[in-house]
């Protein structure tokens, strides 16, 4: 908002030059002349241009008539017109106006002529009696025209790809966001002046027909827009503005995909949301954190960055300004945080660029503080405006939208191979299927992740009702637990770590089977760890004993044996003793948490049920386990 303020100040001009500047000896130039100050006044700024083309047509040395046109040439963003009119000026008088300068050297970064805007920006900053503000954003041009300067002399590899008919139609398609598995892409087709969503979905490597994405969430006569997608698809949150249930005139709303529909989308309500404008969301993988943009009293300047923390009871935290290392005294907007929760995406046009809104990347240290944001790079970047990144989860690609030629008609959606220098930390993916182990219906389950060495949650959600479904992102390269609740149902657990490498493209896939609490089941415990022959509980246990005590706590009925195995390594009686003081310590842990003595047993019995063959070392591990069976429920 200040950059427009600023802005008009430095384009008043066209109204001073149409009482203040010199008046043509042409008489019909004169009246072209002033009938576009008019015009100007009206706000009709074509048809003052016309006047204005008509007045140095009568009069070829009419200075205030080519430095109006300069300026409003400029204000329409015809930039190339605005550079002939104002050099025009300087042929005639360079020193006419010290604001010829400014618009000449606009008008030439608009272009990508950075050595001569560099020039007239410090010719203009060289007038006394610049305002701050005007001096404040001069020292930003002059910046932007250094950068670029020694920007385009190393250019990174670029090469967009357009998506297809499948998504790009004649109409204007722009802001996509993608699932975590990149088989569901959402983004905005604006036709005739109204914004809804649209939905495709990837069948192989090729995007589907574009569908309208639902009734209960795109209006007739409200725009909906600016949009994030959860990593599993199943949230999404997006901007309505002017709606009645507003709090401002554009607010953060939510809603939930259920099966092939999506439920009726609300308000997130305040802190998040205020009288102001907040708007362009993105959620973190884990979805605790809420990032998005807005212009309420607090920030650095026009439009800034903020941060909103999911509390415990479902509602968001008071907003947090990201702060001078990511904001500006001008204008942040479409941040996307990429699902490592350390990189972040965004546009600005307050930090060194080539000259209008530009796409950086910056990252959080090992403190948790956000780093000087990095240019993304030309041709990445250009003159004109880019925003509205997205980038896939393994960090490879990313997906935006450009009105550049060869397109299907205006603004069309592209991928690209994202230089190696801008990728995130790579992450993967979870995708499961929660099912009964009987009748193999699916089931909705709560499904919980947990990274074992920090006995960190990242992820808790419930299974799809439809098709049992799951899908979660997490670093590679790491161990996790993961464990599914049903009520009726014995927990189930397993623990995996995503391969690592900038070749692997493979999320880790399972289906589970969940069996119902009957006498005579069993379930192993496969987050439980010990160091190899010994028998204390390793710390990555925790998420499990935990899990193992609240089913006891949940099923008060429940009676269990917990019983300890290993492979055929070691004789018959060293391995019973550390089968059975395994097992013990399980067994003293719920003790310690309260259980009744009387629910539980223990009991070790070395290698003598091997569940695998011990002559591989994927079966000897197999057989190196706990298990729980249920004696009664």
């Amino acid at each position: 908002m200040k950059y427009i303020f600023i802005f008009f100040l430095l384009t008043s001009s066209l109204l001073l030059k149409a009482q203040e500047g010199r008046r043509s000896e042409d008489k019909q130039a004169q009246n072209h002349y002033e009938q576009a100050g008019r015009y100007i006044s009206a706000g009709k700024y074509p048809a003052a241009i016309t006047e204005l083309q008509r007045a140095v047509a009568a009069d070829s040395k009419f200075t205030a008539a080519y430095q109006q046109l300069g300026d409003l040439s400029r204000k329409v963003k015809n930039h190339k017109d605005a550079a002939t009119y104002y050099r025009k000026v300087l042929d005639l008088a360079p020193e006419f106006s010290s604001l010829t300068y400014y618009g000449l050297a606009e008008s030439e970064l608009n272009l990508g002529d950075y050595a001569n805007s560099l020039q007239h920006f410090i010719k203009y900053s060289s007038y006394p009696g610049l305002s701050d503000a005007s001096k404040r954003l001069v020292n930003k041009h002059m910046a932007d025209c250094r950068f670029s300067i020694e920007a385009l002399k190393k250019p990174v590899p670029f090469k967009p790809v357009n998506l297809g008919e499948g998504v790009n139609s004649v109409y204007q398609e722009y802001l996509p966001v993608i699932t975590a598995d990149e088989g569901r892409l959402i983004f905005t087709r604006r036709v005739n002046n109204n914004e809804d969503f649209y939905q495709s979905l990837k069948d192989t490597d090729k995007w589907g027909k574009a569908e309208y994405l639902s009734s209960k969430i795109n209006t007739a006569n409200f725009n909906e827009g600016a949009q994030c997608i959860s990593p599993d698809g199943l949230y999404l949150f997006f901007t309505g503005c002017n709606r009645p249930e507003g709090l401002g005139r554009c607010d953060i709303y939510v809603c939930k995909r259920e099966g092939k529909d999506w439920s009726e989308p609300f308000n997130i309500g305040p802190p998040v949301n205020t009288a102001g404008w907040e708007s362009q969301p993105s959620l973190s993988a884990d979805g605790k954190t809420l990032y998005f943009v807005s212009n309420r009293a607090g920030g650095m300047g026009g439009y800034d960055i903020w941060q909103a923390s999911l509390l415990p009871e479902g509602k968001w935290s008071k907003p947090v300004n990201l702060g001078p290392s990511v904001n500006t005294p001008f204008d942040e907007h479409s941040p996307f945080i990429h699902p490592d929760n350390s990189t972040l995406y965004f546009s600005s046009n307050g930090w060194p660029g080539f000259g209008n809104r530009d796409l950086y990347v910056s990252r959080k240290d090992a403190a948790g503080k956000w780093q000087q944001p990095e240019n993304l790079g030309y041709p990445i970047n250009t003159p004109g405006e880019e925003s509205g990144l997205t980038v896939t989860a393994d960090g490879q690609t990313a997906f935006f939208a450009s009105d550049m030629k060869g397109g299907f008609g205006g603004m069309d959606i592209y991928s690209f191979v994202l230089p190696e220098k801008n990728r995130p930390q790579p992450v993967t993916y979870v995708k499961g299927k929660v099912i009964d182990a009987g009748t193999k219906a699916p089931l909705s389950a709560d499904v919980r992740i947990t990274e074992l060495k920090s006995n960190t949650v990242i992820f808790d959600e419930e299974s799809e009702d439809e098709n049992g479904g799951f899908l979660a992102t997490m670093p590679e390269g790491k161990m996790f637990g993961l464990t599914v609740f049903k009520e009726g149902y014995l927990f189930h657990s397993e623990n995996f770590s995503p391969a690592q490498g900038p070749n692997n493209k493979k999320p880790y896939r399972i289906v589970i089977p969940l069996k119902k609490i009957i006498a005579g089941e069993t379930v192993v415990l496969k987050n439980i760890f010990f160091e190899t022959n010994k028998d204390e509980l390793m710390a990555e246990s925790m998420p499990e004993l935990n899990n193992l005590l609240n089913f006891m706590i949940s099923n008060p009925g429940a009676v269990i044996e917990i019983t300890g195995h290993t492979d055929d390594t070691g004789s018959d009686a060293a391995n019973e003793l550390l089968s059975g003081n395994r097992a013990r310590n399980v067994y003293n842990f719920l003790i310690s948490k309260k259980i009744n003595p009387s629910r539980l047993s223990f009991k070790g019995y070395g290698k003598s049920r091997p569940v695998a063959d011990n002559s591989t070392e994927e079966g000897r591990q197999a057989n190196r386990r706990t298990e729980v069976k249920i004696l009664k429920n």
